[in-house]
């Protein structure tokens, strides 16, 4: 829907738009002719909860922002029913007191209603003569209690000043404005003194209830953390205990340090293993090439069996050397093998000498020089493996001694995480204990809010708001016709503007007339209308001059798919334009009455026709009109034939065949629905010709034609259209 129909659906529905928003605003000035005085007393309180200084500013680095989840939970504890309660409660302690109406504490109307509210019975049951507190006590257990009473029904079931749901609904606390820490807080009644009161009494309550649930909060953090705290220093000492008792039983100065010096030792003594394998590896060497160089000689079998004796003495002697000096035997012992040793070495060289004596080398080599060479490797390698033995031994040693280390750096290593882990939750806890402890000094000293501006007491009454309702009557009342009129247009099948009509039968829309309620009457409808058949009168002459496979003179069709559409009148209209353009013109029709007959009349012969019940087989116009009518089409210009409509009647498949072109008229009144649809598709399936759609009895404010000023240049117009057809013609 574009703009142009749209403000065109509102011109229909004016009327709407005039009555309901009279008829809403007339009901809502009538229901608040008798509006109470509304007085509004207001406070402003500092919270300080994001810009105030306390105990816990200097750590706010360390702390996220929580001002606006303390603003919420401010909010909800004024809010809560417990601190209405209280509210409530003083409320009517304040006014059971009173003697007489006091303006300052309960007008002369809320005195009347408390004195029938809570009957004399109910009074004398309370200490109304006695101490505030004592009352406010007695008032409170009767609103808590179980059974039902006068107080409690004030409080619970009433719509009083003393009601829980009515405070709670009119007390109104603003929330903060960006990061801003001041609280607004209001409250409307009809009583002044009421209104400041009230105030009075939410502020002190909030303020009561909110320092109480945040110092009981901290309390048993700090009890929590105190607790946790307490364990962790048990658990620190146990650790400690263990790692002492670690190091006393295994007699451990520095365990890290010991160890890296066994790991060191031991290091050294396989690289000093590894040295002297070598050398006796290479001594072996050199014997076996020394060998090879002396003879085969039975003879030098026995020098060379004692040489052999001889060097196992020295071997054992050395031996025996080495491990007392390993050992630390004493000095005379030593003494004694290192004797042992020389003499061995002694007897060993004279052994060698005789066995240098019987041989001797086939190169010429002395054979005392192979000899010398010879013993000097049997030494080396006699005593390289002498210390080989006490490396092995030295080596064994360090090994246990690691095996016995591997354990216990274990165990070492445990005790000393178990006393890290022990001592970091300790710290960690400490500083928690240390924070929630500032936590809860923070709260005893800052807890409440201050009052910037004391609740006022109100003078003067609020404006009121008996205008503003009215304007919202007025408003929904609007609402109301935009809706009213969105559902009768959304309900609404009919066909009420060209763009529906083109958007539901599927064609451009060629001409449209407007409702004419008085045809001889000068006006815009028969200006339009005479305009409309001006332009419908140039398209058919346009379409007939294209149409050249067809017979003359041509047949137009005028046609509709619901009864009652306005074909006749189309067809009228159209005779009249082609008599005054001197055509003769031929208009079939389909009996109504069934007297009609042949008739001419302002220049159009009329030709009734009856519908038969093979009208569907009709080829020729000749043979569907009466014989005694005496039609010959040859005499006229056009033929103007009026079909019966679709949806009652047969489509004469023949007949349409020789039709030029047709007109389908349809009433911007009828629904359009599937049947129409069905039959207009089976229309265009059997005519295979150009069909213009004619929308009739179109609301004025549809159509968009340019409306002549007076009638004189309407005729002079319409006399220069119609030449050129008399012309052609």
């Amino acid at each position: 829907m574009n703009i142009s129909a749209f403000l065109r659906l509102l011109k229909q529905h004016l009327i709407w738009f005039v009555v309901l928003p009279a008829i809403t605003g007339t009901v809502a000035w009538y229901t608040t002719r008798n509006e109470a005085k509304v007085y509004k007393s207001q406070a402003t309180l500092y919270t300080g909860l994001s810009s105030g200084y306390s105990l816990m500013t200097d750590k706010g680095g360390l702390m996220s922002d929580q001002s606006s989840s303390a603003f919420d939970n401010m909010l909800t504890t004024l809010y809560s029913k417990e601190t209405m309660t209280n509210v409530s409660v003083s409320l009517l302690t304040d006014h059971l007191r009173l003697q007489q109406p006091d303006s300052l504490v309960l007008g002369g109307p809320g005195f009347l209603m408390l004195q029938q509210a809570v009957p004399m019975d109910v009074r004398m049951q309370l200490p109304i003569e006695g101490d505030r507190d004592t009352l406010w006590m007695a008032i409170d257990n009767m609103a808590k209690s179980t059974g039902d009473n006068a107080i409690k029904n004030l409080l619970l079931k009433s719509d009083s000043y003393y009601s829980l749901g009515q405070l709670t609904e009119k007390i109104k606390a603003t929330s903060r404005k960006a990061t801003n820490d001041v609280l607004l807080m209001e409250y409307e009644t009809d009583d002044p003194g009421v209104a400041q009161n009230t105030v009075r009494y939410a502020i002190k309550f909030l303020n009561d209830r909110y320092s109480t649930l945040k110092t009981t909060e901290t309390n048993s953090v700090v009890g929590y953390y105190e607790g946790k705290l307490q364990k962790a220093k048990e658990k620190l000492d146990q650790a400690e205990a263990a790692l002492k008792a670690f190091n006393v039983q295994h007699g451990v100065l520095d365990f890290d340090e010991e160890a890296r010096n066994v790991a060191s030792s031991r290091e050294s003594m396989v690289n000093e293993y590894n040295q002297e394998l070598m050398r006796r590896n290479a001594a072996q060497a050199a014997l076996d090439a020394l060998d090879k160089r002396t003879g085969q000689q039975s003879t030098v079998r026995a020098a060379t069996n004692d040489l052999t004796n001889k060097q196992k003495k020295l071997s054992e002697a050395e031996n025996q050397l080495a491990n007392a000096r390993a050992y630390g035997q004493p000095k005379s012992v030593i003494n004694r093998l290192q004797a042992t040793v020389n003499q061995a070495a002694e007897e060993l060289k004279i052994s060698a000498q005789k066995y240098d004596a019987v041989t001797s080398t086939s190169d010429a080599v002395p054979q005392q020089t192979i000899a010398n060479d010879r013993l000097a490797k049997m030494l080396e390698y006699e005593e390289s493996s002498a210390r080989l033995e006490t490396y092995r031994e030295r080596m064994g040693e360090y090994q246990a001694k690691t095996d016995n280390y591997t354990p216990l750096g274990s165990q070492l290593r445990q005790l000393q995480r178990q006393l890290s882990v022990s001592e970091k939750e300790y710290l960690d806890l400490l500083q928690n204990v240390d924070m929630s402890q500032t936590r809860r000094q923070d709260v005893k000293i800052g807890g409440t809010m201050t009052i910037l501006d004391a609740p006022d007491y109100p003078l003067l009454p609020q404006p009121t708001k008996r205008w503003q309702l009215v304007a919202i009557g007025i408003g929904v009342g609007i609402f109301l016709a935009m809706l009213l009129m969105a559902l009768r247009f959304w309900l609404d099948k009919r066909i009420n503007s060209p763009e529906q009509a083109e958007s539901m039968i599927g064609m451009p829309v060629t001409a449209l007339f407007p409702t004419v309620k008085k045809p001889n009457v000068f006006s815009n409808a028969t200006l339009t209308t005479r305009s409309m058949f001006e332009q419908l009168f140039n398209a058919i002459n346009i379409e007939i001059a294209q149409v050249t496979a067809k017979p003359y003179p041509p047949i137009i069709t005028l046609f509709s798919i619901p009864p009652k559409q306005g074909k006749t009148w189309i067809a009228d209209g159209l005779n009249t334009l082609y008599a005054a353009a001197d055509q003769q013109v031929a208009y079939c029709y389909p009996r109504v009455t069934g007297k009609e007959k042949r008739e001419f009349k302002n220049g159009v012969t009329y030709f009734p026709y009856t519908i038969r019940p093979d009208f569907m087989n009709v080829t020729n116009l000749d043979y569907l009109i009466d014989h005694e009518a005496g039609f010959e089409a040859s005499q006229y210009d056009r033929i103007v034939f009026e079909l019966p409509n679709l949806l009652n009647n047969q489509i004469p498949v023949y007949l349409l065949k020789n039709s030029a072109l047709s007109l389908l008229i349809v009433d911007a009144n009828t629904k359009w629905s599937r049947a129409e649809k069905q039959l207009l598709t089976l229309y265009e399936r059997v005519t295979n010709q150009p069909i213009l759609l004619i929308l009739n009895n179109v609301v004025g404010n549809h159509i968009d034609v340019t409306v002549l000023s007076d009638e004189k240049r309407a005729s002079s117009r319409s006399a220069r259209s119609l030449q050129p057809h008399r012309n052609d013609l």
